[in-house]
């Protein structure tokens, strides 16, 4: 009967990227007052075990089409308490005096009178909600220092008092006193389905930007006034800067217009100037990011020995999760990096559209982006592929082409009684001299052995 009731809770906006597990549970935690959350991870956890596929979803789309106005939960609202005057008489009709503030304090409704005010739906137990508050204070902050007359008032999904108020501690904003009826009751009226959700309430026509949440955590308070308007400028200025790159508009901001070395020294963005520069998005956390860190260092550090050292820079665009990793990850890298508390980290990810890491990203001395494979030029052609132009890995790709045309479709290597063909490999270890090699093999269609076209002639002088 559980799986069931929350498989009836399950739409499609659960298995978005943006849309962590907590939010499948939600939906059981919240709709089904007898199911406890620990209940409700428990039902999530056997529903992965009972394959919750891509099949079962593509079964509820047609329900789910009913339900589209909800799937931008967090961002539609009523008609009827369509502005900042209306939440207030609707709370006030509620019964509801005031509203509480972080350190306990009863607020006046009349205080919120001739403000813009945003409703944010969030839960102690969330861990996406937690995760999404810092985002939502340097909002708040910027926005009221820049004098935008902005409250947000917060609705609680807590069932206790106690997650209430330590939820509350972290909000520099406002909230319904604890009363879960009433919360419920305005979940309802504002059709949330998820959280965390930012409503921002106002009568203007402009419909909200539909991923709210992801445009607060992609743009913070330059997402403001939250419309789909606004949203599109600043997808507009990402585009420009990704095709035009200009690396001070990149790399530098307001206060900190400079990159940092190993060993602390502040390098001016402006030395990059007429470089070919390499933007490396990678965290200390990454298995993957570690074993390409190694090959990457040896492509710059055999640039750098080579006649046109000084024309290559490698920035590393940190994505750890603190600042500690983020110094243990550069002590093994010879290269710069943007410090770990500058937010043009995240800009770049964003305007790269960076799904996934290591990645490295190449601008040419004109400023332009030469490739955004950068990963795949390096880990296949090394120090070779510089200066990473399309040209160059043409003339490269022609000389692998040549050099298989000069050998051999099949030899008979003394050491093994089956014949080797000729074959293109990604990488593999030679089982003659013992080491790495990739591209042109002789390899064993029966058994797993593996040669360089060179110890294969070697073997056959021999």
């Amino acid at each position: 009967m559980c799986i069931e009731l929350c498989h009836n809770h399950i739409n499609a906006s659960s298995f978005s990227h943006r849309s962590p597990s907590s939010y499948i549970y939600l939906s059981i935690y919240e709709t089904q007052p007898h199911i406890s959350l620990s209940h409700s991870i428990c039902i999530l956890f056997l529903l992965v075990q009972n394959k919750v596929t891509t099949e079962l979803i593509k079964k509820r789309e047609e329900k789910n089409l009913l339900l589209s106005s909800v799937l931008m939960a967090g961002l539609n609202f009523e008609a009827e308490y369509g502005d900042s005057h209306n939440i207030l008489k609707a709370l006030s009709d509620e019964g509801v005096e005031f509203l509480l503030s972080c350190d306990e304090r009863k607020v006046p409704l009349s205080e919120c009178n001739g403000k813009i005010i945003c409703l944010f739906f969030s839960a102690n137990w969330c861990r996406p909600c937690r995760g999404f508050i810092p985002h939502l204070v340097e909002l708040y902050d910027t926005l009221r220092k820049r004098g935008i007359s902005l409250e947000i008032i917060f609705v609680s999904f807590d069932r206790e008092e106690g997650g209430f108020n330590e939820h509350l501690k972290s909000m520099p904003w406002l909230a319904v006193p604890f009363d879960v009826n009433l919360h419920r009751r305005l979940i309802d009226r504002y059709r949330v389905d998820r959280i965390p959700s930012f409503i921002p309430l106002c009568s203007d026509d402009d419909i909200t930007v539909e991923d709210l949440i992801g445009c607060i955590e992609d743009y913070g308070a330059n997402a403001f006034p939250f419309t789909r308007k606004r949203h599109e400028e600043l997808k507009a200025v990402d585009k420009m800067k990704r095709e035009e790159a200009n690396l001070e508009e990149l790399l530098a901001q307001e206060g900190c217009n400079f990159l940092i070395s190993g060993d602390d020294i502040k390098v001016p963005v402006s030395e990059l100037t007429d470089k070919t520069i390499g933007l490396y998005f990678s965290a200390y956390w990454s298995p993957p990011c570690r074993s390409f860190t190694i090959q990457l260092t040896d492509v710059y550090n055999n640039l750098n020995a080579a006649k046109s050292s000084h024309y290559f820079e490698i920035v590393l665009i940190s994505t750890d999760r603190d600042l500690k990793e983020f110094n243990i990850n550069r002590s093994s890298m010879p290269w710069l990096a943007i410090p770990y508390e500058d937010r043009k980290r995240h800009d770049l990810c964003r305007i790269f559209d960076i799904k996934g890491i290591p990645a490295l990203v190449l601008i040419g001395p004109d400023g332009k982006v030469i490739s955004e494979n950068g990963k795949f030029m390096v880990s296949s052609y090394g120090a070779d592929a510089y200066p990473f132009t399309e040209s160059r890995i043409r003339d490269l790709e022609a000389a692998l082409r040549k050099q298989g045309e000069t050998l051999p479709q099949q030899v008979e290597d003394i050491k093994h009684e089956h014949v080797l063909k000729l074959d293109m490999a990604k990488a593999y270890v030679c089982d003659s001299c013992k080491k790495q090699g990739k591209f042109w093999a002789f390899s064993c269609d029966v058994c797993d052995y593996d040669l360089h076209p060179s110890c294969v002639e070697k073997l056959h002088k021999d």
